[in-house]
């Protein structure tokens, strides 16, 4: 089993944050983005995994051994791979053509889940999706009465169905799908000026590929800060029974500490009420403050802050008061 993360883009509705980090490096209770997705991954499949492609633009070598090391945390080996120009999702994928091979989940890497499922990793492939209110904004899928996804339409105007595809696919034979990818790019057929994987989806289903549904129980956005911080909020919710989420290291004096919350190595908690739905990343001080649903990076400092919706980025100083706050790294802000 191989997991394809497409992750080049420039994350611009993540700025501030996302210039001196790519957005899933941005931490969610403690850990990146892309390694909450990878984990959560592995854990609805019920096989090893044996490599971990990451495709990307040229973020450096730091971040190149941080994903790395993701890909070893769960027994893989990770692979870089670069996608030089945004030429759509189909052209993303195809970039790492060296790992379509068996069976293979591709997964963008602005989205995390909560599945309640095992992965059935027999069928042709599976489209993971969510119901959702108002499905107009989404891509969504049509099923028969076998459970067999019929139509992939995007953004329906007029109700067809209320199950949005979520970024998430499997397929039993990458091979089968690179060659369905590079047909595209052969023939240039575009979709919006871009080559789509749904593209490839819709001529696989009409050569006999069945592609069934995947129901995940919640779906999580990390495309701009509120949507990353109810992320945040919602994760901490799942793992709030885990052991260690404050770490042994970090240093409470007078502090008060509502759940749940995320303190990481040696940060420093003073004087302060923490909570609930905090991220606090290690050797960060806060002081004099009050932090609620809030993500706060590594080595900040916080005085006198009054902060809630919050994210605040890594060597960050801020002294003052405000309510709603973005801001990046090494930014300074007194008041």
């Amino acid at each position: 089993m191989r997991i394809i993360i497409p992750m080049a883009g420039m994350g611009k509705r993540m700025r501030p944050h996302t210039l001196t980090v790519p957005k899933p490096l941005i931490p969610i209770a403690g850990k990146p983005i892309v390694q909450r997705l990878v984990e959560d991954i592995a854990k609805v499949c019920h096989e090893p995994i044996e490599e971990v492609a990451f495709i990307i633009g040229h973020f450096g070598e730091e971040v190149e051994n941080d994903l790395r090391e993701i890909a070893t945390k769960i027994g893989a080996k990770g692979t870089i791979v670069y996608q030089e120009e945004a030429l759509g999702t189909a052209h993303a994928i195809l970039c790492a053509k060296e790992s379509l091979e068996g069976k293979v989940v591709v997964a963008f890497a602005d989205t995390l889940f909560k599945a309640d499922f095992q992965l059935d990793t027999n069928a042709d492939g599976t489209i993971w999706v969510q119901r959702v209110e108002d499905p107009r904004p989404f891509g969504v899928i049509k099923l028969n009465e076998n459970n067999e996804i019929t139509d992939f339409v995007e953004k329906p105007q007029e109700f067809i169905s209320d199950l949005a595809i979520i970024g998430i696919y499997y397929f039993r034979d990458g091979a089968y799908l690179r060659d369905e990818l590079q047909y595209l790019l052969d023939n240039d057929i575009k979709d919006k000026g871009e080559y789509q994987l749904t593209n490839a989806l819709e001529n696989m289903k009409n050569k006999g590929t069945k592609f069934i549904p995947a129901v995940i129980s919640e779906w999580l956005d990390c495309g701009n800060k509120n949507a990353t911080v109810y992320t945040n909020q919602r994760y901490l919710e799942y793992i709030k029974d885990e052991e260690g989420l404050v770490a042994s290291s970090a240093k409470l004096e007078n502090a008060v500490i509502i759940p749940p919350v995320y303190i990481g190595e040696n940060a420093q908690i003073t004087n302060s009420v923490v909570g609930p739905h905090v991220s606090i990343g290690n050797g960060t001080n806060v002081t004099n403050s009050v932090v609620s649903n809030s993500i706060i990076q590594e080595n900040t400092i916080l005085k006198n802050g009054n902060v809630a919706n919050s994210m605040l980025g890594n060597f960050v100083v801020y002294e003052g008061r405000q309510s709603d706050l973005s801001l990046g790294d090494y930014n300074t802000l007194a008041e």
